[in-house]
C-alpha cells in the first residue's frame, strides 16, 4: 500500500475544516426583528419610504462639545477691540491705519489667537483647571526706520480690560527673539525701478521674448522676482524674470517663460543706491545691460523661441468627446448625517471619534483633543509648512524655494465648490483671517461629509459562507490656493480607528523656460519646460496614547539566516526586529528601504491583555515618502532644516510649537525657528513625544501636467493605526455588516441592524446652485465704521 500523496491529505484536510466550519461557524448575533427573512423586511421598508425624500441637508445633527473651544480664533468683539486698544498712543506702537500707510510707516500685519500652552491647555481639560486666558499674536510692520523690521508680540488678557498689557513675543522662537529684518518693505519701489530697467530694453526684449515690460497697462509681460530673496554677502539680490501675460482668459502665466532674467541689488532704502548687476539670455551672462545690447546687434545673435499663450493653458474641455461621457457622471450620496457637529466651537463627533478644529492664517486647518472611545490620542495634528524647492539652469529656478506660510495657507483657504470639490450634503464650515486691521472671511472653506471609499473594510468567503463589512470613512477637507498651486488636505478617520493624512496638489505648475534645461526637466511646449521640484509638507502630530508619558519603538521586517530547534540546517528568513527611539538625538529618521519599516508611540506602562503596549503605529500608506533632495540648501538654508527627514520625534515644549514660523524666509541664515535647535539629546523614552513628519511629492512635470497637474498623480499620506491597542478590530462594531449563509441550498443573507436607505433622493441635490458662490472680501475691522456682519 502506498503513502498518501501530498495533495490527498491537503484534500482531506481541507474537507475535515469544512466540516467542522459547517457545524461551528459563528453566526451573527442578530437583532430579534432581523434573525428571519431579512429580505422580505428590507422590501417592505423600501415599499413604505420610497415616496420620502432623502435630503441629507435637512437632517444635521447637532452636538454639544464637552468644553469649550480654546483653539478657536479671535472672535469679532476681540479683534475690535484689541485694534482700538493697538492703535491708541500709549502702546508706543505708532501706528499709521493700513489704508493711509506707506512704506515708511508702521502698520498692523496679523492679529491672531496665541494658542494655549499645552501644560495650560491639559490642566483645563483633564483636571478642571482654569479656562485658559486668551492671548493674541500681534504681528507689527515697522516701516518707519532705515532697518525695517517686523516683530511679533503677545497681547491679552482678552478681551481687553485693565489688565491687557503688551510685549515682545521671543519664547517660541528658538532665535530668542521675535524679530526679524523686512526686505520687502519698498516692495512697490523696487517693481517701479525694475520695470524703468525693464522699459530701458524693451526694444530687445520685444524682439528675444515678443513681450515688452515698461510699467504701462498695454505691458504684456509681467515681472517676478526671487522668493525668498537672496543675499551675497550684506547685499540683497533679486532675479527678476519676464513672464508673459495670458490672452486666453485663465490663469496660465506660471507656464509662460519669456526667457530672459535680469539680476539687481535692492539692498537698502534708497532707490538711487539700487543696480542692475547683469542679465542673462540663452544661458549667457552679460554683465551689464550695455554689454547685452551690443551682443544683440552683433550679426548671428542667436534668438530663441518665444512663449506664446493657447489652449494648452486652458482649461475648458476640448478634444474628442470621450465615450457616453455626457451621461451623468457617479456622485457620493449621504442619504442622512451620522456625524454631528458643534458649530459654535467647531467640534465633531462621529461614531468613536470626536475632535475640535481651529484654523489661523500661517497654516491653515489644525485638529486639537482628538478622542478615540473617550481616550485622547492626539493631542494636535496640524500642518506647520508647504515648502516647494526648485532647480533648474536659469537664476530664477535655480533661487526658488517657496516657504508656504509666508504668504499663508490659511488666508489662501479656497471657498470649496459644493458638489465638485465635496458632496453638496456635506456640511461647511467657514474659517476667518485677522490681517492688516481688516477681518477676510473664508466661506465654506472646511467641508465634513462620510464616503464609502469604493470598498469593504473587510471581507472573507469560504464554501459555508460570505461575510462582508461597509467601509465608511469620516473626512474632513480643506484646499489651500497658493498662488498657482491648490493643496487639498484631508484628515480621514475610519472605523477601524485609523486616521489619515492626506495631501495632494494640483493647479499650474511653474514652469521653466526650455533653452538649455534638458537636465532639469522635460520640454513640455514650444518654449516650455518643466520645472523639476520638491514639495515637502511638513506636519505635527502630538500624539497622546494612554497618557502623555510616551516611548518610540521602532519596527522593523529585516532579513534573517537562524537555526531552529526542527531544522538541521540553518533557514534564510526574516524577522521582526524591535528597538527604541531612546534620545532626541536618533530621532532624526527615515524609512526603512522596501517600506519596511514602522514606528509605534505606545506607553510602556499600559500593556493589552496579552502583555503588549498598547500604542498607535504610523506609517505611509499613500504615495512615496519624500524629504528634500537638496542637502544644505543654497536658496532656503538653515529654514528647512524640518524637510532633511522623513520624521522625526521631539520632546514636546511649551517653547516648540512649531517647527517653523511664517517669517523664516526674512532670514534665511538666522531664521525664528531653526527646527535643529529643538535636538538637544534629551531622553524620549516615558516623555510627552511630538512626532514630525513629512509627506510631500518629487515632482517633474511632463506634458501631462498641462494644463494643470491633476489630484490623482500628486498626492500623499500617512496612516496612524491602532497597534495592539484594542484587543480586536473595532470595526466588528458597525452594523453594517452582511453574513451570506451558502449552507442550506437557497443562500440565506442576514443583517445586523444596519438599515439601507430606500427614501427617494433626488440627484440634482448633488449640484447646487453655483450663482450664490459665495466670495470673501476682506472687512474693515478699524478704524471704527466696521459695518457689521460676522467674522
Amino acid at each position: 500500500m502506498t503513502s498518501p500523496s501530498f495533495k490527498s491529505l491537503l484534500a482531506g484536510a481541507l474537507l475535515v475544516g469544512l466540516l467542522v466550519e459547517a457545524r461551528s461557524s459563528p453566526r451573527p448575533n442578530l437583532h430579534t426583528s432581523r434573525s428571519r427573512k431579512p429580505r422580505q423586511q428590507w422590501d417592505k421598508r423600501q415599499s413604505n419610504d420610497s415616496d420620502r425624500a432623502c435630503d441629507a441637508t435637512a437632517n444635521a445633527l447637532s452636538t454639544e462639545a464637552p468644553h469649550d473651544n480654546i483653539w478657536d480664533g479671535l472672535t469679532q468683539d476681540e479683534v475690535v477691540g484689541l485694534l482700538e486698544w493697538l492703535y491708541q498712543p500709549e502702546q508706543g506702537l505708532n501706528l499709521t491705519v493700513t489704508e493711509d500707510a506707506g512704506a515708511w510707516d508702521n502698520t498692523i500685519g496679523i492679529t491672531e489667537l496665541l494658542y494655549p500652552n499645552k501644560t495650560e491647555a491639559l490642566a483645563y481639560l483633564d483636571d478642571d483647571g482654569p479656562l485658559p486666558p486668551r492671548y493674541a499674536r500681534v504681528g507689527v510692520f515697522f516701516g518707519a526706520t532705515e532697518e525695517p523690521y517686523i516683530q511679533a508680540f503677545v497681547a491679552g488678557p482678552l478681551p481687553v480690560s485693565e489688565e491687557t498689557t503688551i510685549a515682545p513675543l521671543d519664547y517660541i522662537y528658538t532665535k530668542g527673539s521675535g524679530r526679524v529684518p523686512n526686505y520687502d518693505a519698498d516692495y512697490l519701489a523696487a517693481y517701479d525701478y525694475k520695470n524703468s530697467v525693464a522699459a530701458s530694453i524693451a526694444d530687445i526684449t520685444q524682439d528675444l521674448l515678443g513681450v515688452t515690460v515698461t510699467g504701462a497697462e498695454n505691458d504684456t509681460a509681467t515681472l517676478s522676482g526671487l522668493e525668498p530673496l537672496q543675499q551675497e554677502g550684506d547685499r540683497i539680490i533679486d532675479w527678476v524674470g519676464f513672464w508673459v501675460l495670458p490672452t486666453n482668459g485663465f490663469d496660465d502665466g506660471t507656464i509662460l517663460l519669456g526667457g530672459m532674467w535680469i539680476k539687481f541689488d535692492i539692498t537698502g532704502r534708497n532707490p538711487d543706491n539700487w543696480s542692475v548687476l547683469g542679465v542673462v539670455y540663452n544661458d549667457i551672462f552679460y554683465e551689464t545691460l550695455d554689454e547685452l545690447r551690443a551682443a544683440w546687434k552683433e550679426p548671428g545673435f542667436v534668438r530663441l523661441t518665444h512663449a506664446v499663450d493657447g489652449d494648452f493653458g486652458s482649461t475648458a474641455r476640448r478634444g474628442e468627446e470621450l465615450p457616453l461621457d455626457t451621461l451623468p457622471a457617479p456622485g457620493l450620496v449621504e442619504p442622512v448625517k451620522r456625524y454631528a457637529v458643534d458649530t459654535q466651537n467647531k467640534y465633531v463627533s462621529w461614531m468613536d471619534f470626536d475632535f475640535y478644529l481651529a484654523s489661523d492664517r500661517d497654516t491653515g486647518l489644525k485638529l486639537f483633543e482628538v478622542k478615540y472611545k473617550n481616550e485622547r490620542i492626539i493631542y494636535e495634528l496640524s500642518i506647520q509648512e508647504a515648502h516647494a524647492h526648485y532647480a533648474g539652469n536659469d537664476p530664477f529656478q535655480s533661487s526658488t524655494a517657496y516657504l508656504d506660510s509666508y504668504y499663508g495657507l490659511g488666508s489662501t483657504a479656497s471657498t470649496l465648490v459644493s458638489g465638485w470639490d465635496c458632496p453638496a450634503s456635506a456640511t461647511y464650515l467657514d474659517t476667518v483671517v485677522h490681517e492688516n486691521s481688516f477681518s477676510t472671511p473664508h466661506k465654506n472653506s472646511i467641508c465634513i461629509f462620510e464616503q464609502d471609499p469604493g470598498y469593504p473594510i473587510s471581507r472573507h468567503t469560504t464554501s459555508n459562507y460570505v461575510t462582508v463589512t461597509k467601509n465608511v470613512q469620516l473626512v474632513v477637507r480643506w484646499i489651500a490656493t497658493v498662488g498657482n498651486y491648490d493643496y487639498m488636505f484631508d484628515y480621514v478617520f475610519s472605523l477601524d480607528g485609523m486616521v489619515e493624512v492626506k495631501v495632494r496638489a494640483s493647479g499650474y505648475i511653474q514652469g521653466a523656460y526650455y533653452a538649455n534645461n534638458e537636465e532639469y526637466g522635460y520640454r513640455i511646449h514650444d518654449a516650455l519646460s518643466g520645472s523639476m521640484h520638491d514639495h515637502v509638507i511638513n506636519f505635527k502630530l502630538d500624539l497622546d496614547v494612554n497618557g502623555t508619558a510616551n516611548s518610540l519603538e521602532r519596527v522593523e521586517f529585516v532579513p534573517h539566516t537562524g537555526t531552529y530547534s526542527w531544522s538541521s540546517e540553518p533557514r534564510n528568513t526574516m524577522k521582526i526586529q524591535r528597538s527604541w527611539v531612546s534620545n532626541e538625538d536618533e530621532a532624526k529618521l527615515n524609512w526603512a528601504p522596501n517600506s519596511a519599516s514602522s514606528y509605534v508611540v505606545l506607553n510602556k506602562d499600559a500593556v493589552n491583555l496579552y502583555g503588549e503596549y498598547r500604542g498607535y503605529k504610523i506609517a505611509p500608506n499613500l504615495g512615496t515618502p519624500v524629504y528634500l533632495t537638496v542637502q544644505n540648501s543654497t536658496n532656503a538654508q538653515r529654514a528647512v532644516n524640518f524637510a532633511t527627514h522623513n520624521l522625526f520625534a521631539t520632546r514636546q515644549k511649551d517653547t516648540e510649537p512649531k517647527s517653523v514660523a511664517a517669517w523664516n524666509n526674512q532670514d534665511l541664515s538666522d531664521p525664528l525657528v531653526d527646527f535643529n535647535e529643538f535636538f538637544d539629546g534629551e531622553s524620549l523614552d516615558q516623555e510627552d513625544l511630538v512626532i514630525w513628519f513629512n509627506l510631500g511629492m518629487h515632482h517633474v512635470p511632463t506634458t501631462s501636467d498641462l494644463p494643470n497637474t491633476v489630484f490623482t498623480a500628486a498626492q500623499a499620506g500617512i496612516a496612524i493605526i491602532p497597534h495592539n491597542y484594542l484587543l480586536s478590530d473595532p470595526s466588528r462594531q458597525t452594523s453594517h455588516s452582511v453574513y451570506i449563509n451558502l449552507t442550506s441550498g437557497a443562500a440565506e443573507a442576514s443583517v445586523y441592524g444596519g438599515e439601507q436607505s430606500t427614501c427617494a433622493y433626488n440627484l440634482s441635490q448633488q449640484y447646487t446652485d453655483l450663482s450664490d458662490f459665495p466670495i470673501s472680501e476682506p472687512l474693515r475691522k478699524w478704524p471704527q465704521g466696521y459695518a457689521g456682519g460676522g467674522s
